[in-house]
């Protein structure tokens, strides 16, 4: 399948939501997916107009991650 090419503005926009659809069972794969697109951008000012959502995504997968752990280790 031949993806096509998503311009910043897209780039970002997409980004954009994965942070706000990403599910605690998608984390990954959405964070996955967000580093691709934002290592596809072109030019540092890019890359920071998408800082606050990688950011984003980044804190929710610990803080998820985190809490998979202690009911683990509970039961």
């Amino acid at each position: 399948m031949k993806l096509p090419m998503l311009s910043p503005d897209d780039k970002l926009a997409e980004i954009r939501r994965l942070y706000f659809s990403t599910t605690r069972d998608r984390i990954d794969a959405d964070l996955a997916k967000a580093l691709d697109l934002l290592k596809s951008m072109a030019s540092e000012e890019e890359r920071e107009r998408a800082t606050v959502y990688m950011e984003g995504l980044a804190q929710m997968r610990s803080e998820w991650t985190r809490g998979k752990k202690k009911r683990k280790t509970k039961n």
